[in-house]
This record gives structure tokens, sequence and C-alpha cells, in this order.
């Protein structure tokens, strides 16, 4: 019996799931035992997956699991040290060059786990099969245009925390900009990332300019990114990708005010914004990287996690359909993942 166990997450300020109740309930009518962590900052509550029929464990439990179960988050695990020996689903951010995902994969090794990313579950042609794309580019674009508001009027933005629906972030965002309006270039506008910030955008009644990989074809340089007041990179980083910013925009004559970096990946070597080299927060999501003219990066890497129940809803309904599949690993999305992952190992 395939036993698929749901942590809590150890993230500060990570409130989503990737599994709701109804999922549970799905996944043990085919046969799977379920296992749900306790998690009080959870969008979702326990008492759902209890009703469903899972098993409801302490926080952290996870460990003392047997070595077969197949352990389910979304953000990165204490970075503890000690060896995976377990099957995890989860965000890795260990592909790219990251120094903390080489730790990672370390940790795997030595434990003989196995790590199926997230990110790499893919159809067979090469597609995600679920992502959070939308609401983050809906989030980051929310958040990108306080960080404009707050630099027009000379501060940087404050904190942020979850936000109860999408109407309510869309009024903040109303209010935050009266009158003003910011012109706003989006690259990757056609992706998922891309269409949740542009959706966002439109709402605002802002002008836009849509650029995908028609307009980005060339490599660049692309001066047009200094000329709009905000600009959103929504493209992962991934081998080829051009340099959007290059660090020489710090000090060259632009009206860009601020990037959000959406797709958020600093230490990747590739990159494709250069003036920056860490990731923001919720404490402090803006961060100046120029004072004259003021220059600000937002670059937080868990942005659907501001609307948790509405992106863990629409994620966890795209995922299920994969995550049934769990009793047959040996071949499709599963087969996939964890050959990249072997792929990556050996190269330590």
């Amino acid at each position: 019996m395939t036993h698929f166990w749901v942590r809590a997450e150890e993230r500060p300020n990570e409130a989503r799931v990737g599994l709701t109740p109804d999922g549970a309930a799905a996944l043990i009518a085919k046969g799977f035992s379920v296992t749900v962590e306790e998690c009080p900052a959870r969008a979702i509550p326990i008492d759902g997956y209890r009703a469903a029929g899972a098993r409801v464990a302490p926080p952290g439990s996870w460990r003392d699991a047997p070595r077969d179960t197949i352990v389910f988050g979304l953000k990165e695990l204490d970075e503890d040290g000690t060896p995976l020996i377990h099957r995890h689903i989860m965000f890795g951010h260990a592909y790219k060059g990251q120094p903390a995902g080489q730790v990672l994969l370390r940790r795997f090794r030595d434990g003989a786990g196995t790590l199926y990313d997230l990110e790499y579950l893919t159809d067979e042609t090469g597609r995600r099969v679920a992502a959070f794309g939308y609401w983050a580019g809906y989030v980051g674009a929310a958040l990108s245009l306080l960080a404009w508001t707050a630099q027009k009027a000379g501060e940087i933005a404050g904190p942020v925390a979850h936000v109860t629906d999408a109407a309510s972030l869309r009024e903040r965002i109303a209010e935050a900009l009266v009158n003003d309006r910011p012109r706003v270039l989006i690259i990757g506008a056609k992706g998922r990332v891309g269409t949740g910030a542009g959706d966002l955008c439109d709402a605002m009644g802002l002008p836009v300019a849509r650029w995908d990989m028609a307009e980005t074809a060339h490599g660049g340089p692309f001066p047009e990114v200094l000329e709009h007041e905000v600009f959103l990179n929504c493209i992962l980083a991934t081998p080829g990708v051009p340099v959007f910013v290059p660090e020489s925009a710090r000090t060259a004559p632009r009206a860009l005010g601020v990037i959000g970096d959406i797709a958020c990946d600093p230490t990747s070597d590739f990159s494709p914004v250069k003036v920056y080299d860490a990731v923001t927060d919720w404490n402090r999501p803006a961060r100046r990287v120029h004072g004259a003219p003021p220059l600000d990066v937002m670059a937080i890497d868990n942005l659907p996690s501001l609307l948790p129940r509405e992106s863990s809803e629409d994620y966890a309904a795209q995922l299920l359909p994969t995550l049934a599949a769990l009793d047959a690993m040996d071949g499709g999305v599963w087969a996939r993942a964890e050959a990249e992952f072997e792929r990556h190992v050996k190269a330590l």
C-alpha cells in the first residue's frame, strides 16, 4: 500500500498545501494510506482531512515514518544537514546551481532518498503538470505595484501578510495607486506567471506592454525595460535565457523604479536580472539596489502563499491526477522526475 504523508511546512509564513481534503479522500478511495501533519498556519484546517479519513500526525513526525513513505510538502526543509532517507515531493530548487540546492542533494545522496521536484513533474511535451505560476504572477504584480507606490512616497515597501482573497488584494492595490498609473512591462506574458501578472495589472487599469518569445528572441540588449516604471520578469532562469536587466541598469538613465522578479532565482547562474543577489521576504518585500534615482527589487520566492487558500485549491486540483499515479512510479511523470534527480546527484 502506498503511504502518502503530507508534512507541515517548515518555512515561516507558508500557509499553502498541495492536497485538499477532497484530494485526500480521493487517494484513500484509491487504496492509499494518507497521513496529514497538523499545521496551524495551513490555510485549510486539519478537521477536513480528518473527516476525509486521513490519519493526523504531529508536525515534523515524518522524520520517523517508515522508509517507504512518500513525504509531500511544498517549500524547503529545515537545513539541519541530516541525511534524507525518504522519497520527497517538494520544490527543491536544486538543479540550477543554487548553493543551498547542492547541500540538499548531498543530503539525499547520503540518506539514499529521492527528490521528486515539483518543478520537474512534466508531461510528455515537457510542460509542468501543475504550477502555482498564475498566482505567483498575480501576487507578484500586486506587491511590485505596492513597492512602486511606496517609492513614490519616498519610502520602501513595508511588511506584507496573508490576504483573505483576491478581491481584498485588488482593493488594497487600488487604494494605493489612487491616480498614479505606472507603465508596466511584462516579459513572459503568455505563460502562467505572466498571465496572472497581466490580469492583475488589467484589473488596475494600467498600461501594460506584454512581451514573450517573439519580442525577446534577438537576445538583447533590451533598453525598453528601462523605459517602463515597473518591470515584471516572469521567465524562469534557465540556460539560454537572455539578460533583461544588466548590472549597469543601476546607474543608467531610466524611468524604471521597480523590478518585480517574480521568477525569482537570483543565485542561479542563469538569472536574467543582474542587479541583486538575494531574495526578499514578507518583512522586507522590496530591496533598494540603487539610491538616486531609486531602484527597488521585489523578489519573494513564495508569492502564492499570500493568497494561500485560492492558490492551494487551484494547485491541488492540477496535481491530484499525478498524485493518484504514485502507485505506478516506474513510468511517466514520476520516472522522468526521478531520472532528473539521478542525473544531478551523479554530478555532485
